[in-house]
């Protein structure tokens, strides 16, 4: 038994005619003949009677009636609801970010996605990059955008944007607007982002290529957001690596000093991160060309 049958079967009791159901439905009249039998044989009863004047139902033919046309608005419902997914005018989605991602960038981006598809619910949720990346293999969440990448099974990374750490120090610092050495931050107290954070663990990965280690540094404290950790800088507390699209506004207003580091490329990435295979989400594979874009855009 299948909806095709079902569709013939409904069409032909309602409209008492093999012709005008063949009509209606686009179809020959051998065809939906056809189906009706298949449908009696795989139901092992007579649905209907046919004469020359008229067609009518049999007593399974009134029984099994009703319960068609339920199954047919279910099925059509389902059909109306999938097709709305795929073109978008309806759907959820929930993305999970890294702080600097998830303040500085994805709120616009998700701003312009939703006036393009207003029908589409999107859900936010921000943390460290280890976070993200443990919502999305107990899928939680169904993409992630993080700054580092990790070692998870099953999820693959597609490299996004490019970001800067920038070395920010308090206002009226003796190191500010200059350049000196990777060696000399072994001198100054340093506040750190959470373990778990991208911008931690790029932080360091460039830093030990450079010859330093955390044991090296003078730790004053560890925050859990980028936001605090510039709080701190700017109330005199220490210096810090952060993210330059997290600083820039900010040292443009005077409320913080950067000092670059000779010879050193502080550049790191921002991954994107589905979970594979993963259920279909059509939201969500429409955000990841919508950010893909931004990333030809931005370079």
């Amino acid at each position: 038994m299948n909806f095709k049958q079902l569709e013939a079967f409904v069409r032909v009791a309602e409209l008492q005619s093999f012709t005008r159901a063949a009509r209606q439905l686009y179809m020959s009249q051998p065809a939906i003949s056809f189906q009706i039998k298949a449908l009696e044989e795989d139901l092992s009863v007579t649905l209907l009677q046919r004469s020359e004047r008229k067609v009518a139902l049999t007593e399974a033919g009134r029984l099994l009636y009703p319960e068609a046309k339920q199954m047919l608005g279910h099925y059509n419902k389902i059909k109306a609801g999938l097709d709305a997914l795929r073109g978008l005018k309806a759907g959820h989605m929930v993305i999970g970010a890294s702080t600097i991602p998830g303040e500085y960038l994805l709120p616009i981006i998700i701003g312009d996605f939703r006036s393009k598809y207003p029908g589409v619910r999107v859900n936010l949720r921000i943390a460290g990059s280890g976070d993200v990346l443990k919502w999305l293999q107990e899928r939680d969440i169904d993409l992630g955008v993080v700054g580092a990448l990790g070692q998870q099974e099953n999820v693959e990374f597609t490299k996004w944007l490019d970001d800067e750490l920038v070395l920010v120090v308090p206002p009226g610092h003796h190191w500010s607007g200059k350049t000196i050495d990777v060696s000399e931050l072994v001198n100054e107290k340093l506040i750190l982002r959470e373990e778990g954070s991208g911008t931690r663990k790029s932080m360091f990965d460039i830093l030990e290529k450079h010859g330093i280690s955390i044991d090296d540094l003078k730790i004053e404290m560890e925050l859990g957001s980028t936001r605090s950790v510039m709080s701190a800088v700017q109330a005199g507390m220490g210096i810090a690596l952060v993210s330059s699209w997290a600083a820039a506004d900010i040292i443009e207003a005077g409320k913080m000093g950067r000092t670059k580091l000779n010879g050193i490329d502080m550049t790191r990435s921002f991954y994107l991160a589905r979970y594979h295979p993963g259920i279909a989400n059509y939201a969500a594979d429409a955000f990841m060309d919508v950010l893909k874009k931004y990333d030809v855009a931005c370079n």
